[in-house]
């Protein structure tokens, strides 16, 4: 309970640091725009970009483990994209892109890095770093890809086509973990100056998006978008951990703490990527924001709940 809640107590914290600060007029309403922004194009690129440069190659090459956490990122993108009500079925497409996202994104790298290494110790690191760069970068850019695609569709099929893959070559959130991983494929070291330099910018991409919907947070009307919340919660809490430990212990062979440590990483919370991808294309963040800040509350009570289950049992 104590290493979920020490885990999770700096989320709540920088979100109420956002929110205070809007609400004692700290920043100015610019603020929300001009972080996001930083967030987008600076920070979170570097941090993308650096985890792939430096990703162990011989370690991400574990394709039962990258099956059963990636079929549980699938099964819960499409739960939670898929419309089930007729009111549901007039949100727009890019919004349900974004849905899909949040009920899939998990608070990987945050979170869920430091409470694998608490629980699990060192043995479930590279697994755990294999679920934060299949949802940081994998997810992100089949959502990012969906939304360009929705923005560009009302032209001809090629036309459409080359304006998506225009639009996917400029994003800086999919050419900096692309460029990584050609450095990392060609054995190239990124100079030790350089590498100081994006880790300390990519540090601040996770305390700068949690400020960021604190802010977002304090400058929304209350009313808004609450429908879709509680399914992006459930998809994310509920059914990618049990479809992630269906497909990790029953269909795919791997040892148990990497079975584990698919479970757990699947259990976390919403991350903050969803936020960010909807305040860049101008979309309702209120959502997402809202479904962050809830799963994040509850799951102190689930992620405490799996924790308790995973102590009884043996991890080799």
């Amino acid at each position: 309970m104590s290493a979920v809640v020490n885990a999770a107590f700096p989320v709540f914290a920088l979100i109420l640091t956002g929110w205070l600060a809007a609400r004692a007029k700290i920043l100015g309403e610019s603020a929300t725009q001009a972080l996001n922004r930083y967030v987008v194009y600076l920070s979170l690129p570097a941090l993308l970009f650096r985890a792939m440069a430096n990703a162990d190659l011989t370690q991400l090459n574990h394709w039962g483990y990258i099956g059963a956490f990636w079929g549980g990122i699938c099964v819960t993108f499409v739960l939670a994209f898929v419309p089930l009500t007729r009111r549901e079925s007039g949100t727009a497409f890019s919004d349900r892109s974004l849905q899909g996202l949040a009920g899939a994104y998990a608070n990987a790298g945050y979170m869920g890095i430091p409470l694998c290494l608490a629980l699990l110790g060192p043995a479930s690191l590279p697994p755990a770093i294999i679920a934060t760069l299949l949802t940081a970068c994998a997810l992100f850019a089949a959502t990012i890809a969906l939304i360009e695609f929705d923005q560009h569709r009302d032209r001809h099929w090629a036309a459409t086509l080359t304006k998506v893959a225009r639009a996917l070559a400029r994003n800086p959130l999919l050419i900096a973990p692309v460029t990584g991983l050609v450095l990392a494929l060609a054995g190239l070291q990124v100079p030790s100056g350089v590498d100081h330099y994006l880790e300390l910018l990519g540090a601040s991409a996770s305390p700068c998006a949690l400020v960021t919907i604190g802010l977002f947070l304090a400058q929304t009307p209350a009313a808004g978008g609450n429908h879709s919340v509680g399914r992006m919660v459930l998809a994310k809490l509920l059914v990618q951990p049990g479809v992630t430990a269906l497909l990790a212990f029953w269909v795919f062979d791997m040892p148990p703490v990497w079975a584990w440590t698919a479970v757990l990483m699947a259990a976390l919370p919403i991350g903050t990527g969803p936020f960010m991808l909807a305040q860049m294309y101008g979309r309702d963040a209120t959502p997402t924001s809202r479904a962050i800040l809830v799963s994040t509350l509850a799951s102190v009570v689930t992620v405490s709940l799996l924790v308790a289950w995973i102590s009884r049992h043996p991890l080799v």
